[in-house]
């Protein structure tokens, strides 16, 4: 796909492609698996764990492998003779700051594979990389599960195969450069058959993406800097509970690391709460930009960092997803792609009536389009701990990203009607200001 494969060479190990697909994938499944063992191993050496047996140690690093890549577990847990004293629950919080760990890995060996592959065989060893892969989560779920700890088979086999064969595929696709070069169909002589009014919807559609596109990363970005806000200001509050926990250095640092890969989920729970839909930590449980009330939480440092009691100010971070769709409705205008609203200048000649009907409709599709965004991360970021009221953590998805979804639309509407007349008063000031060539050949 690169520049030596034009002339007929191929780059990468001299192997059969399908072999090298399945030796990068390898290399992927190893590299991720030590960085959860090494960490794991020092815990452990240091004496933070009751169990001593080695292949218990072993079977938790490969359990933690599979949750990792949101393979569900199913905890089982006995609290007496009886039958009725068992306790099952599943086990679902994915950490999106690990999850990140074989989708990079995987972007890598995607680069790799393409550089190896003309267009054509690209096939071959994706193929061979993603088999390799869900033969590794297989025999991961069937030898690292136990009867306290079940990993269902079919969802260790597929569900590590989601993020290694995206990470894959986009690697591929930022070395080839292009879809076309990639897969062999050239989307601009595709695009050039439409019709030019196809050709203006289509351009329509793709700026709402990306203007959506923009308003979630806004949105999610202004979230994570509100909760370093709050982290910093409840600091003392975190290192109370470190000190109340005593871990050692060894599990401190483990701890933090444990902390710092579910730090991603707390951005997404930071926008959820932003946006005035909140997320529970527990049944029952309710935590909102007005008010907080939660049953009593394990004590882990972060969490110290909680909302407490009624907050009168709350409502105020409620301007976050509305900033985002503000910034998204001015990117759009600056992408000069309205066709809609010639469109529909052309239908109703009324500018009065054409203006809030094309604004309106920008900012819903917008809006749908954020909510769409961050309904998906809202769905990752939360699930299940297993047992007891922690069952339901998170936000709710759907509900969140309606909050976000209308707020961002809001923002839109302004962005777009406002964005006209800042471009002009730059525009003015651009032409009003001298250039420095101009300013010395007036002085001279």
């Amino acid at each position: 796909m690169n520049t030596k494969a034009a002339r007929g060479q191929r780059d990468g190990l001299p192997m059969p492609l399908g072999l090298q697909g399945a030796f990068e994938a390898a290399q992927v499944f190893v590299i991720s698996a030590l960085v959860i063992v090494v960490p794991l191993a020092a815990v452990w050496l240091a004496g933070g764990f009751a169990q001593k047996d080695p292949s218990v140690m072993a079977r938790l690093a490969g359990q933690m492998w599979l949750a990792i890549h949101g393979v569900p577990l199913t905890l089982t847990v006995t609290n007496g003779p009886s039958s009725a004293s068992v306790e099952t629950g599943v086990f679902s919080l994915l950490p999106l700051g690990l999850v990140l760990l074989p989708f990079l890995l995987s972007w890598r060996a995607g680069r790799r594979l393409a550089r190896a592959s003309y267009t054509d065989q690209l096939w071959q060893p994706l193929f061979g990389a993603l088999v390799v892969y869900a033969a590794a989560g297989l025999a991961t779920g069937f030898v690292c599960s136990e009867p306290g700890i079940q990993a269902p088979l079919l969802a260790s086999t597929f569900i590590p195969v989601i993020p290694a064969g995206l990470g894959m595929i986009i690697g591929a696709r930022r070395e080839a450069g292009s879809w076309g070069r990639l897969i062999g169909v050239n989307a601009a002589d595709w695009i050039a058959k439409t019709s030019q009014d196809q050709r203006w919807a289509g351009s329509y559609v793709w700026a709402v993406a990306r203007s959506g596109f923009v308003a979630a990363m806004t949105a999610i970005s202004l979230a994570a800097l509100l909760l370093a806000v709050d982290i910093m200001a409840r600091w003392t509050d975190i290192i109370g509970v470190y000190q109340g926990l005593r871990p050692g250095a060894v599990g401190g640092a483990g701890l933090t690391l444990a902390q710092l890969s579910y730090l991603p989920n707390l951005a997404a729970w930071a926008l959820a709460w932003a946006s005035g839909a909140g997320f529970s930590l527990g049944v029952g449980s309710t935590v909102t930009p007005l008010a907080t009330s939660v049953a009593p939480v394990p004590p882990i440092p972060l969490l110290a960092a909680l909302p407490s009691g009624t907050l009168g100010w709350g409502f105020a971070a409620m301007v976050i997803p509305v900033l985002g769709g503000l910034l998204a409705g001015w990117w759009f205008v600056r992408t000069g792609e309205n066709h809609l609203d010639e469109w529909i200048s052309l239908k109703a000649r009324q500018r009065w009536v054409s203006l809030p009907v094309s604004t309106l409709l920008l900012g819903i599709a917008v809006g749908v389009v954020a909510a769409a965004l961050t309904g998906v991360l809202f769905w990752l970021s939360g699930g299940s701990a297993g047992l007891g009221r922690l069952t339901e953590i998170g936000p709710n998805p759907a509900t969140a990203a309606l909050w976000v979804g209308t707020e961002v639309a809001a923002g839109v509407v302004l962005g777009s009607l406002v964005a006209p007349w800042l471009e002009e008063s730059r525009a003015t000031a651009r032409a009003t200001t001298p250039s420095p060539r101009r300013r010395n050949q007036h002085s001279e």
